[in-house]
């Protein structure tokens, strides 16, 4: 089975590297882009397990390491 992780930031939490990158396309011409968002994109690979099971310990995974769920959201699809 395979999953993939979205890892956003939070609505309201500043993205400095987003700002970067949204100044950097303007500067280079691309002015209708208003905003940029950066995040991070995972995919696992998981063994011989059920879909409960796999959901559960990929929400531990992203609990626990792959996410700071102070200032992120995540999303999983499996």
């Amino acid at each position: 089975m395979k999953a993939r992780i979205y890892v956003t930031l939070k609505k309201g939490v500043l993205d400095p590297q987003g700002k970067a990158i949204q100044r950097s396309l303007s500067h280079l011409g691309f002015d209708g882009v208003e905003e940029v968002r950066v995040g991070k994109f995972m995919e696992v690979r998981l063994g011989a397990m059920g879909r409960e099971e796999a959901e559960k310990l990929l929400q531990d995974a992203c609990r626990r390491l792959l996410a700071n769920t102070v200032i992120e959201d995540y999303r999983i699809e499996l």
